[in-house]
């Protein structure tokens, strides 16, 4: 086992990528009667070295796709590649040595009580059969690469719920795997220590190149750490692409939950306007919106709105209430040729009516 941690070094991105092409999982439904699709032609395809999001709402098919990408649940049609190699093909031996280059890091970390921080990040790879020595010297490695330096020793009782979550990531990556698959890993935490394991992860995909997919229903993680993200509804895939092209698309499923408008106040004697901006076009912050209203001789004022960093970019909600400045609400000529003007510059922009 030879790990490199060096930061972004090129030798050390794995080539592998995820490949689920159509995957298909139909569960016979108890007591008789229609078959329940838990994933109904899933096709994915996920790069090497990213950190990948995938969302839904209860019963929209993770758990199930979780167990497929696992090897635990056999599709009903369709294959699962982790690294070229179909899972789905795979049983006994062949299946477990495949399955070492997923590690899995969970909600509740479930460790041994009766173990260490270090003993429970070598108990996978006692049970691979791991000789002590290189067990002893690739726990070291790990308890260093996610912090857990002086804690090694403590039982999990000793350890905070960030320190506990911190020997499951360890753990996860004993075997060294390809893929980190992540299965609601910060719903457990509070704000600050969900904010450190999140940038663990990313740390870990920058230092080692590995390939982390998250399931979650939390958008402020997807928001925080993934490059990419799926939504999936009723076992299919409703939309899919890199996180700002997501974000960016008022008109897709998810923009609104990744970036929600507030709600405005009411009773504002002027004419509104939702605006999505960010994703194209020179258009980057509220002052530009602004400052195209005053061309048109507007004066504007935001009344609600979200503005999200989203890889090292600004994408915004906003609601616009525009005025003439005798504070009467704008012409609809001034109206016209603003929404016009901002629809050359890549902004999605449309009046809010009664």
């Amino acid at each position: 086992m030879n790990q490199c941690f060096s930061r972004v070094d090129p030798r050390c991105l794995n080539p592998v990528v995820i490949t689920l092409d159509s995957l298909t999982k139909v569960f016979p439904a108890p007591g008789g009667g229609d078959p329940v699709v838990a994933l109904g032609g899933i096709d994915l395809h996920l790069d090497a070295g990213r950190i990948h999001g995938i969302v839904g709402r209860s019963g929209a098919g993770k758990s199930t796709l979780i167990r497929c990408l696992t090897g635990l649940e056999k599709p009903t049609s369709g294959r699962v590649e982790v690294g070229g190699t179909d899972i789905a093909a795979l049983d006994g031996s062949a299946l477990r040595a495949a399955r070492r280059n997923i590690g899995m890091v969970f909600q509740h970390a479930n460790l041994l009580d009766s173990r260490t921080a270090a003993q429970n990040i070598a108990h996978p790879l006692e049970i691979a059969g791991v000789p002590r020595a290189e067990r002893e010297r690739r726990v070291a490695e790990l308890v260093e690469l996610v912090g857990l330096t002086g804690r090694e020793h403590n039982h999990p009782a000793q350890l905070s719920g960030g320190q506990i979550q911190r020997v499951g990531i360890a753990r996860g990556l004993a075997a060294e795997p390809k893929v980190l698959l992540c299965d609601e890993p910060t719903s457990a935490l509070d704000g600050g220590t969900t904010r450190q394991i999140l940038g663990l992860l990313k740390d870990l995909r920058e230092r080692l190149g590995i390939t982390i997919v998250i399931i979650t229903h939390e958008m402020g993680v997807v928001r925080e750490v993934c490059d990419t993200v799926t939504l999936l509804e009723d076992g299919r895939i409703s939309q899919t692409g890199d996180l700002l092209d997501v974000a960016g698309d008022p008109h897709g499923p998810l923009s609104g939950e990744l970036i929600p408008l507030p709600p405005a106040p009411t009773g504002i004697d002027a004419v509104l306007v939702n605006c999505d901006y960010g994703q194209t076009g020179r258009f980057r912050t509220t002052e530009d919106l602004i400052r195209l209203a005053e061309a048109h001789g507007a004066h504007a004022s935001i009344v609600a709105g979200i503005i999200e960093t989203i890889n090292g970019r600004q994408v915004g909600r906003v609601q616009l209430a525009l005025r003439n400045h005798d504070d009467k609400p704008i012409s609809p000529e001034g109206l016209a040729a603003f929404l016009t003007e901002l629809d050359a510059e890549g902004v999605v922009a449309k009046e809010v009516t009664a």
